[in-house]
This record gives C-alpha cells, sequence and structure tokens, in this order.
C-alpha cells in the first residue's frame, strides 16, 4: 500500500540482509562538545556530533566501549557531558552504515521525465533499507540507476509498498520534485488505488467507506490493528472499498486511499471480515498456490508537480494474482 509524508504504505521513515561484503575499517571521528550540547546525554550529543548514524547506534558503540571522553572510556549513553570537553568515538562498519549503496537490479519503469519516475513494482521486492533487509532494496536500485538519487533524502522515494504488495509507485528525482509529491500525497492530491482480493463472499454495499483508526495491536507490536483512540496510540484511517464481483469463497474489490497509514488495506479488509488471500499475518490463507497477500497498486494518478500536466497509469495484476482471478472467473476491469 501507499502512504504519504514518513513512508509504509506511509512516505517513508525507515533505513534497510548484510551485504555479504568483506568488513569496512573502522573509523577514528574526534569531537569536542559545544556550548549548545552542554548537560546533555552522551548519546543525544554524539547524535549531533555525528548525524550521519543511528542514536540507538550510536548507543551501541558507547555501551561497547567505543567512546572516550577526556582520555577515559565512557559505556553509559546517559553520561552528562560538559562544554569543551573532547573525545572520539570508534565509528565501525554496520547493515545500516552499508545500506546505501548502488546496486544494478532490473526496474520496470512506466513513465520518467527529469522530474519523476513511475515504477511496477514486483512482489518480493522491499521497497527501502530496513531491519532484515539492508540491502536488495528498491532504494538501493534507484542509486545505481541514477547518480543524483544519492543526493535526494531515500533516493527519492515517497511512499511505499509493502514488501508482497506489487504495483505502481512514484519516485522523485529533484528536491523540488519531491517536496512538492509528499505535500500532494498529505493533501490527498494523489490518487491511489489496488485492486485486492479477500476471503468470503462480500455482503452489504457495493460500495463502503471505511473509517477505522489505525495504530499497532496492543497485543501484538509486529502487527497493526483498528484500535480506539481514547485508549491506544493510532492515526485516522480511512479506505473506499467497491466491490468488482466475486464467488462463494472469495471477494474482489478496488480499494482507494485516503489515507496512507501502515497495512491500511490489509487492516482494513480484516476488519470489516474479508481478510485478503494469502495475508497470514492478518487472518488470510493461500488460495490455489498464491501464499503472499492479494494486492496490487493498480492506479496512480496526479497532476504533475512542476508542468502541472494531469497523467494517469493502470497496470494489471502479476501474474500469480491474475491467474488466480481468471480461475475463478473474477474481472477486475468491471466498473
Amino acid at each position: 500500500m501507499i502512504s504519504a509524508g514518513p513512508l509504509p504504505e506511509d512516505p517513508a521513515q525507515a533505513l534497510p540482509e548484510e551485504g555479504g561484503e568483506a568488513a569496512e575499517a573502522s573509523e577514528l571521528r574526534p569531537f569536542r562538545i559545544e556550548a549548545a550540547l552542554h548537560g546533555q546525554r552522551l548519546d543525544r550529543a554524539l547524535a549531533v556530533l555525528v548525524p550521519e548514524f543511528s542514536r540507538s547506534y550510536l548507543q551501541q558503540l558507547v555501551e561497547a566501549g567505543a567512546v572516550q571522553v577526556q582520555g577515559r572510556v565512557v559505556r553509559k549513553p546517559s553520561t552528562a557531558v560538559r562544554a569543551g570537553e573532547s573525545g572520539s568515538v570508534e565509528l565501525r562498519p554496520t547493515p545500516q552504515s552499508q545500506a546505501f549503496r548502488p546496486e544494478p537490479m532490473a526496474l520496470e519503469v512506466v513513465h520518467e521525465d527529469a522530474h519523476l519516475l513511475v515504477l511496477d513494482k514486483p512482489a518480493g521486492l522491499v521497497v527501502h533499507p530496513a531491519p532484515g533487509h539492508w540491502s536488495g532494496t528498491l532504494l538501493n536500485g534507484l542509486l545505481a540507476r541514477d547518480g543524483a538519487a544519492a543526493r535526494l533524502p531515500r533516493a527519492g522515494i515517497v511512499h511505499r509498498l509493502d514488501r508482497d504488495t506489487s504495483g505502481l509507485m512514484v519516485v522523485a528525482r529533484t528536491r523540488e520534485a519531491m517536496e512538492a509529491l509528499v505535500r500532494m500525497i498529505a493533501a490527498r492530491e494523489v490518487t491511489r488505488q489496488y485492486i485486492a482480493l479477500g476471503h468470503g463472499r462480500w455482503s452489504g454495499p457495493a460500495a463502503r467507506q471505511v473509517d477505522a483508526p489505525i495504530g499497532r495491536d496492543p497485543r501484538n507490536r509486529l502487527r497493526m490493528a483498528v484500535v480506539d483512540l481514547r485508549q491506544h496510540a493510532g492515526k485516522p484511517a480511512r479506505t473506499l472499498i467497491e466491490s468488482l464481483g466475486g464467488t462463494d469463497e472469495l471477494c474482489l474489490v478496488r480499494c482507494t486511499l485516503e489515507t496512507g497509514r501502515t497495512h491500511q488495506i490489509r487492516v482494513h479488509m480484516a476488519s470489516i471480515g474479508h481478510p485478503l488471500v494469502g495475508d497470514e499475518v492478518y487472518g488470510g490463507r493461500p488460495v490455489d498456490g498464491l501464499a503472499r497477500q492479494a494486492l496490487h497498486a493498480w492506479q496512480l494518478a496526479f497532476v504533475h508537480p512542476v508542468t502541472g500536466e494531469a497523467m494517469r497509469w493502470r497496470r494489471p495484476p502479476p501474474a500469480d494474482l491474475a491467474a488466480l482471478l481468471r480461475s475463478r472467473g473474477l474481472d477486475y476491469n468491471r466498473t
């Protein structure tokens, strides 16, 4: 699913299996505590002084004895620092630090101009480096394809699709386009439609607006859930779900995102009793060999952020999902 602003099926904040390359040499980085950092925790000060590394990683370095202050090894990240103190941190290569590397890969480009790319992402491709996937991501492929991508945050990625979701994504090629696309997604000026196959016969109205906040599942922090905002943290989430036909066992729907929360369509479909085929995280199960979530980003439309041209793209579902639809006599082109 797509999202806006900070990325996940929402615009993005994240990073990315280890690359298996030879370990790089450590770097000893000297530092001096400035007046503005006086009294701060050591880990917070280091996050300012060495901004290319995450605070959590710098905490690990402190605890591992890789940081000295005034010639003394300091192992507590909470240690307060004083203005004028000097020290050093031994920066050791990590999967995170090696994640943003070019890796040539075949990418299916649907549209390209000076400001943006539209891609048809295959199922199985992780969009952005994250724990467990520090290489082989779309971001790595973008860095290899276009040297200018390295000058943009997240190589120009403004929204994400889940690893096993296929379909259309837009990627910025310039800072101007990136900033505009993030604003447009947040303002719901980008139309994002998906084809999804759920379990069970569809019941109720042909079009259903699901307006249900999404947050971390309080019983399982590894998944998302519809939550009561009076009791749990979460964000508003809205999806228009339209029936395109079905059988006694399956329902084919078109989903239009009005917000972009993590796993939004998957969670909303499960919440109304139609978990996606293949989506075992949210109660689905494989059907006829399709073991990934049956979700495809079918249509993407927006006004070009630089030229002002109205643009729209559609891509048919990939072979595995298309074969399942044909075998059940289901047509995703139905209006």
